[in-house]
C-alpha cells in the first residue's frame, strides 16, 4: 500500500504537519518515530534546568494556543506535556508508529513514490516525504584524544543520566552553551567542586523569567491576551535580537544589558576578564540566564579556559600540562547540527545521494525545504531556517504551510510530483550566501551555525516576517510533471 505522505518525526515540526494534514482532510499518512514517545527535543533532553528560551506564548502552535502556561520561559516538563496535548486533542496518536526508525528513503522514479526503509527491515511506500527530524537531534561528543580512557562516569546532557548523584563530587563540564547554562546552575550548590571548561566565552542577557499570577492567567484566557503577548515577543525579536545579528544600533542595547548584567553578577574581575566574549554580540547564539553567570562565581566553581589536549583515566588534561582530576564528565557540547537528516541514507533520481553528492559542499535547500532531484520531499526545519533572534515553530508553521499549498496544486493539477527547479535553486542559494555575508556570524567565531569549512547551514539571515510572507506560495515550482499514477 502506498500512503500520500510519511513523515519522520514526532518532535514540534513532525506533529505540526500531522495536525495541519488531519485539519485540511488527509488521511492516508503516518508519522515514523524512532523512539517510543513523541516530543523531540523536549522528550530527549531532561537535564535539571532544561527549559526553552523562547517565551512560552511564541514558542507554542498559533493554531493551539495554551491559556495556563505558568511561566513566561516555559520548563522541560511544560513543553513536552504542551506536545502530548497537541497530539491527543487533534488525534494524531494513533497516527504514529513508535519504535519504527526509518534508516534509508530511496525515491523510485517509475512509480513516482518513496521508498522508506526501516531499521528492522520493512519496507514503507509514500508519494510524498516529510521530514522532521530536526537540527538538535545528535549529540555531538568532544575529538579530543583519550575520551574512552576516562574511568569515571561520563554522559552527554542530552542524554543525562539522572541515576547518578553528583552530590559531593568533583564534577567537569564540557562546553558553555545554551544547555550548560542551563543545568549549570542548577549542579553547582549540590557537587564538591565544578570544573567548567570554557572554549570560549558568550554573551549572556538577562532571561527577566517570573511565575505568571492571577491577572496573567486571566488575561491568557482571552484571545486579545494572548495575542498581544505573542504580538510583542514577536515584534521584540524580530526588530531588537534581530538587529543584534545584523550589527544595528538595536543590537547595541542587547550588549548593554549583557555587560551590564556580567559586571554586576560577577564581582571578581580575573573571572570577569574570562567571561567577556572576543567576538560581536551574536556571531554565536546568545545564551539567556539569570543564574548561570552567579553560579561560575561561586566558590567550589572553576571556569578553566585553557585547551583542552586530551582525556586521560582520572580527568582532563589541559595544554598547561595540568590534569584535572574528576569524578563525572558531562558533555555539554551540543549536536551534529549540520549534518541534516544524518545517519538517513536519501536517494533521489538517478541514484543521486542526497548528503553524500547534493550537499558535498554542504546542506542547501530552496525555502530550507526542497532539492532538486528529491521530487516530492519537503524538510522541515531544514537548511538555513533556524534563527538566532525569533521562535523556529513560527519558521516551522510558515513550511508546513506551504507544504499544504504544494499537496493543494498536485492535487488540482492532476501531477504526480512537485520539485523545484535547478535555476530557482540556484537563485536562492546564491541569495541566501550573499544575505549571510552581511550578519555577524560572519564574524569569525566558531559555532554550531557553521561546516568545518565555516559554511553557515543552519541559519535564516533575514526576519522571520520575511520568510512567512516567501513561504506563502508554491512559487518557482515545476510547472509539469507526469500524471498521477493509480493508487495501489
Amino acid at each position: 500500500m502506498t500512503e500520500r505522505v510519511a513523515i519522520i518525526g514526532a518532535g514540534f515540526a513532525g506533529l505540526c504537519m500531522a495536525i495541519r494534514l488531519a485539519r485540511a482532510g488527509v488521511t492516508s499518512f503516518t508519522v515514523y518515530e524512532k523512539a517510543d514517545d513523541l516530543g523531540g527535543v523536549w522528550r530527549d533532553n531532561t537535564y535539571p534546568g532544561a527549559g526553552c528560551d523562547v517565551p512560552s506564548h511564541l514558542y507554542s502552535y498559533s493554531f493551539a494556543p495554551r491559556e495556563d502556561w505558568s511561566r513566561a520561559f516555559p520548563l522541560q516538563p511544560e513543553l513536552l506535556r504542551y506536545l502530548h496535548e497537541c497530539a491527543d486533542d487533534h488525534g494524531i496518536r494513533p497516527r504514529i508508529r513508535f519504535g519504527t526508525e526509518i534508516t534509508a528513503a530511496t525515491y523510485d522514479e517509475t512509480a513516482h513514490r518513496w521508498e522508506l526503509r526501516t531499521a528492522d527491515g520493512q519496507v514503507r511506500h509514500a508519494r510524498v516525504l516529510v521530514t522532521a527530524v530536526g537540527q538538535l537531534n545528535r549529540p555531538k561528543y568532544p575529538d579530543h584524544p583519550g575520551l574512552a580512557d576516562f574511568t569515571g562516569t561520563a554522559f552527554h546532557s542530552a542524554r543525562w543520566n539522572h541515576g547518578h548523584d553528583l552530590t559531593g563530587e568533583t564534577v567537569g563540564v564540557i562546553g558553555t552553551g545554551p544547555s550548560a547554562v542551563q543545568f549549570i546552575p542548577r549542579i553547582a550548590p549540590h557537587v564538591r567542586t565544578l570544573r567548567v571548561f570554557q572554549r570560549s566565552a558568550n554573551w549572556v542577557m538577562p532571561k527577566w523569567d517570573y511565575r505568571y499570577g492571577p491577572v496573567h492567567q486571566a488575561l491568557f484566557t482571552t484571545a486579545t491576551g494572548r495575542l498581544a503577548f505573542r504580538g510583542g515577543w514577536f515584534a521584540f525579536a524580530d526588530t531588537v535580537l534581530y538587529s543584534a545579528i545584523r550589527g544595528g544600533r538595536l543590537g547595541k542595547a542587547v550588549e548593554y544589558l549583557c555587560r551590564r548584567q556580567l559586571r554586576t553578577q560577577v564581582a571578581d574581575p580575573g573571572l570577569r576578564a574570562k567571561l567577556t566574549p572576543d567576538f560581536p554580540l551574536g556571531c554565536k547564539r546568545v545564551l539567556i540566564s539569570d543564574d548561570y553567570l552567579p553560579a561560575l562565581a561561586r566558590d567550589n566553581v572553576e571556569v578553566i579556559t585553557e585547551r583542552i589536549t586530551r582525556f586521560t583515566s582520572r580527568g582532563v588534561l589541559t595544554a598547561d600540562g595540568t590534569e584535572h582530576a574528576l569524578d563525572t564528565l558531562i558533555h555539554g557540547t551540543g549536536f551534529t547540527a549540520t549534518e541534516f537528516l544524518a545517519p538517513i541514507a536519501v536517494t533521489g533520481r538517478g541514484g543521486r545521494l542526497l548528503r553524500e553528492e547534493a550537499w558535498a559542499d554542504g546542506a542547501a535547500a530552496f525555502l530550507g525545504m526542497t532539492v532538486p532531484g528529491f521530487p516530492n520531499l519537503f524538510l522541515l526545519y531544514g537548511p538555513n531556517t533556524n534563527l538566532g533572534n525569533n521562535s523556529v515553530v513560527l519558521m516551522i508553521e510558515a513550511q508546513v504551510r506551504h507544504v499544504l499549498s504544494c499537496l493543494s496544486a498536485m492535487e488540482r493539477d492532476g501531477r504526480s510530483e512537485s520539485e523545484v527547479s535547478p535555476g530557482a535553486f540556484e537563485a536562492y542559494r546564491r541569495h541566501v550566501e550573499a544575505a549571510l555575508g552581511g550578519t555577524v556570524w560572519q564574524a569569525g567565531c566558531t559555532s554550531w551555525y557553521k561546516t568545518g569549512t565555516g559554511k553557515i547551514t543552519n541559519n535564516w539571515p533575514h526576519r522571520a516576517a520575511r520568510y512567512r510572507k516567501l513561504t506563502r506560495h508554491p512559487a518557482a515550482l515545476r510547472s509539469t510533471s507526469p500524471r498521477r499514477p493509480r493508487q495501489s
